[in-house]
C-alpha cells in the first residue's frame, strides 16, 4: 500500500523559523517533520511513498539525494574515516516517488495530481505531514476494510487554547469552557482511502470541503477517534513544544523505539 504525502505547504506562521524551507521540511531534533511522518509509516511496513511537492521542490529533493544515514544511525569508523561500516539503516528500503502537484495547488488537486503513480492501488494512505501522533495504524487500516467505505481518517480533540463559548437569546453567556473540555473533534488527517476517491473529486476543489462532503451524503467517509497523543506543528510554539519533549528522549509518536510491550528501548 502506498502512502501520498502532502508536501507543498509555506507554513506561514511558521515564518518567524525560516522563511526559506517548506513545512515539512522544519526539522524535529535533526530530522525534519517530513521524516518523522514517514518513518512511522515505514515502522507499520508501508515504505512506497508519494510526496506531492510544491512549495520549494528543490529543498526536499536535496535532503534525500543528500540523504546522511549516519545522523540517525550507529556506524563504525576506522582506518581515519577511510572505511565507514553502518550498523543499522534509516532508508535503504524506502521507494520515494518525487512529484511536482504545483505551487499553488490545493490538498485535492495536489491528490489527482498523483492519481497516475497510484494506478493499480485498490486502496492507499495520506497525510498532511505536518502532525505526529502514537496512533496504532493498523487498527484504522483493519476498520476501513471491514466497513468497506471510500475514505477514513483520524480525529482527533484540538490542542489550541481556545474557549468553547454558548450564547443564550439576548446574548447572555450561558457557558464557557476550555475547548479541550468538550466533545469537539477536529480532522487530525491520517487519511486512508480507496481508489473510487478520485470519483468524488471535481477539477479545482478541496479534499475536505466538496469531496467529503459528497462522500458524507452516500454515507462513505468514516471518523476514527483517537484520544491519545497527536499533536500539530502549524506555529513556532507548536514546533518548541515538540522538540522539547524530542530532546527528553519521550517523544511518543517514535514508535519504531518501543519494544514489544509498547515501551521505549
Amino acid at each position: 500500500m502506498k502512502v501520498v504525502l502532502f508536501c507543498g505547504g509555506l507554513g506561514m506562521r511558521l515564518r518567524d523559523f525560516s522563511e526559506n524551507i517548506p513545512k515539512p521540511m522544519v526539522p524535529i531534533g535533526y530530522r525534519p517533520i517530513l521524516w518523522h511522518v514517514m518513518k512511522y509509516y515505514a515502522h507499520f511496513g508501508y515504505k512506497d511513498f508519494i510526496l506531492c511537492l510544491g512549495y520549494r521542490a528543490d529543498v526536499i529533493k536535496n535532503y534525500f539525494l543528500k540523504y546522511d544515514e549516519c545522523l540517525s544511525n550507529d556506524f563504525v569508523l576506522t582506518k581515519g574515516g577511510k572505511d565507514l561500516q553502518m550498523l543499522n539503516s534509516d532508508i535503504h528500503d524506502w521507494k520515494i516517488t518525487f512529484a511536482d502537484t504545483g505551487a499553488d495547488s490545493n490538498i485535492g488537486q495536489r491528490l489527482k495530481a498523483v492519481q497516475k503513480y497510484l494506478e493499480g492501488e485498490e486502496v492507499f494512505l495520506a497525510n498532511y505531514t505536518d502532525s505526529l501522533t502514537d496512533f496504532h495504524l493498523p487498527e484504522l487500516i483493519e476498520r476501513f476494510r471491514r466497513e468497506k467505505k471510500i475514505g477514513a481518517f483520524l480525529c482527533v480533540r484540538p490542542h489550541i487554547s481556545y474557549h468553547f463559548v454558548s450564547v443564550q437569546d439576548g446574548g447572555l453567556v450561558g457557558s464557557i469552557k476550555d475547548i479541550s473540555e468538550t466533545d469537539i473533534l477536529i480532522n487530525g488527517g491520517y487519511f486512508i482511502f480507496s481508489k473510487a476517491i478520485f470519483n468524488y473529486i471535481k477539477d479545482g476543489e478541496e479534499l475536505v470541503f466538496e469531496p467529503f462532503r459528497r462522500l458524507i451524503g452516500d454515507e462513505q467517509l468514516l471518523g476514527h477517534v483517537y484520544k491519545g497523543f497527536w499533536k500539530s506543528m502549524d506555529t513556532f510554539k507548536d514546533k518548541q513544544h515538540l522538540d522539547d519533549v524530542h530532546a527528553q528522549g519521550k517523544a511518543p509518536w517514535e514508535v519504531w523505539k518501543r519494544d514489544g510491550s509498547g515501551t521505549n528501548r
